[in-house]
C-alpha cells in the first residue's frame, strides 16, 4: 500500500465534503486552520460555525508520523517502531434538533515493522429518532458494504452498536452505523480490497448527510426540542470525552488538542436526575436506543 496514495486521497476527500456541506448549508464557510506535530507531520483541521443549517461542524485531514509512543506501543503488543497515521475525521453538530449529528472517520495506520491496518466508522445520532431516517441511513450504508463483502454490514453494524454504547448510561449513543478498525491483509481480503471498501464509505459521507440536511433543515421545533438537544449533546461529550479511542489516541501520540476535541457541540447542558415525560417525543426515542435493532 502506497501511503502516499492514501495520504492524498484523504486530502482530496476533505476537500470534496467541505464543499458540499458549504453549498448545503448556503451560509456558514469552513476556516482553515494549518497545524505542524513537533514529531513528525501535522494537518488541515477546518472548523464551520454559525451556519444556516450547522451550528458547529469540523473536517478534519492528517498525516503524522515518527516514533510510536509507548502507550500506543503497549496497548498493541509491538515493539519499537515508527508509525505514520492520516485520515479525516468528521462531525457536524446542526442548529435543528431536527438534523441529526453524525460522525464519520476513515484512517490508515503503519509501522515500519510492516504492520499496516485500515480503520475507520460512520454513525448518525439524531436528537430525535425518526424510524424512516434511520431506515435510509443504514440501507445506504448496508448497499455501499455489500458491494465489497455481504460480511461486512452486518459485522460492522454490531460493531459499532458495541462500540458506540455509553455503558454508564445503559444507551447507544444514537442509531449506529458501521465501526471498523485494524482491518489488515488476509487470505480473504488484500489490503488493495480494503483500501477501495474504506474509500467507498468516505465517499458516502457528502451525499448522505446532505440528504437529512436538505430533507429536516426546515421541521418545526420549541424551546422544549432545544432543551432536549443540549441535554443529547451532553451524552455524546460523555461518549466522546469518557470511552472514545480515538480520542484517546489523539492525546497520546501529542497531536493537536483543538483538533482532537473539535468534535465537542458548541453547547451542551446536564440536568440532574432528568426524566422524560411518558409517551412524550424524547421518551420514544431512549426506547431506540439500544444494541441490535434491525433498522432495515
Amino acid at each position: 500500500m502506497n501511503k502516499e496514495i492514501v495520504e492524498n486521497w484523504f486530502r482530496e476527500l476533505q476537500d470534496n465534503i467541505c464543499q458540499t456541506i458549504e453549498n448545503t448549508d448556503q451560509k456558514g464557510k469552513f476556516e482553515e486552520d494549518l497545524w505542524t506535530r513537533e514529531a513528525g507531520g501535522g494537518g488541515r483541521t477546518r472548523i464551520i460555525r454559525n451556519g444556516k443549517i450547522i451550528e458547529k461542524g469540523g473536517v478534519n485531514f492528517s498525516a503524522v508520523s515518527g516514533p510510536t509512543p509507548p502507550k500506543i506501543l503497549k496497548a498493541l503488543n509491538l515493539d519499537t517502531a515508527d508509525f505514520f497515521a492520516t485520515g479525516v475525521s468528521i462531525v457536524m453538530h446542526p442548529q435543528s434538533p431536527r438534523v441529526p449529528i453524525i460522525h464519520m472517520n476513515v484512517r490508515y495506520f503503519e509501522m515500519s515493522n510492516g504492520t499496516k491496518w485500515f480503520g475507520g466508522g460512520i454513525d448518525l445520532t439524531p436528537h430525535y429518532v425518526d424510524k424512516i431516517d434511520a431506515k435510509y441511513f443504514h440501507n445506504q450504508i448496508k448497499t455501499i458494504c455489500d458491494q465489497h463483502h455481504t460480511s461486512y454490514y452486518p459485522e460492522f453494524k454490531k460493531w459499532a452498536d458495541d462500540y458506540f454504547y455509553i455503558q454508564h448510561r445503559k444507551e447507544t449513543r444514537g442509531i449506529g452505523g458501521i465501526f471498523f478498525d485494524r482491518l489488515t491483509e488476509t487470505t480473504e481480503f488484500s489490503l488493495a480490497d480494503r483500501w477501495e471498501f474504506v474509500k467507498s464509505v468516505g465517499s458516502l459521507f457528502a451525499p448522505l448527510y446532505s440528504h437529512f440536511m436538505s430533507k429536516n433543515k426546515g421541521l418545526p421545533y420549541g424551546e422544549n426540542e432545544k432543551a432536549w438537544q443540549y441535554l443529547r449533546r451532553g451524552r455524546y461529550v460523555e461518549f466522546n470525552l469518557v470511552l472514545d479511542k480515538g480520542t484517546k489516541f489523539g492525546l497520546d501520540t501529542d497531536g493537536r488538542t483543538e483538533s482532537i476535541l473539535m468534535s465537542l457541540p458548541p453547547q451542551a447542558n446536564w440536568e440532574y436526575n432528568y426524566e422524560v415525560q411518558p409517551q412524550s417525543e424524547e421518551e420514544k426515542t431512549l426506547a431506540l436506543l439500544k444494541k441490535g435493532i434491525d433498522w432495515i
